[in-house]
């Protein structure tokens, strides 16, 4: 089992920052891959960003160029710092956890607000 916390979020103005920070717990060390998804009521979740136990990352579209993710392996944390934010980017975010065995967990998810 693992577990996934999240922190950060709010609201913010367009051309802002945020950083959002999850933690993991449990079976770390069955852990593959972490990452960003990101959900607004009249799409499905979509991929954010993501990043591997190797640090191979992959970045939606969107997010290139304006969102970070990074790993703290040591502290069991990964963070997305997201630059630039859009009124689009506004949505609930959720970190995600992949383990070796195909197995997924879910943070609890924080909301994003990009509003003048």
């Amino acid at each position: 089992q693992v577990q996934l916390v999240q922190s950060g979020g709010g609201l913010v103005q367009p051309g802002g920052s945020l950083r959002l920070s999850c933690t993991s717990s449990g079976n770390i060390f069955a852990i593959r891959t972490m990452g960003w998804y990101r959900q607004t009521p009249d799409k499905q979740r979509e991929l954010v960003a993501t990043i591997t136990e190797g640090g191979t990352i992959n970045y939606a579209d969107s997010a290139k160029g304006r969102f970070t993710i990074s790993r703290d392996y040591n502290k069991n944390w990964i963070y997305l710092q997201m630059n630039s934010l859009k009124p689009e980017d506004t949505a609930a975010y959720y970190c995600h956890a992949v383990t070796f065995s195909t197995m997924e967990y879910w943070g609890q998810g924080t909301q994003v607000t990009v509003s003048s």
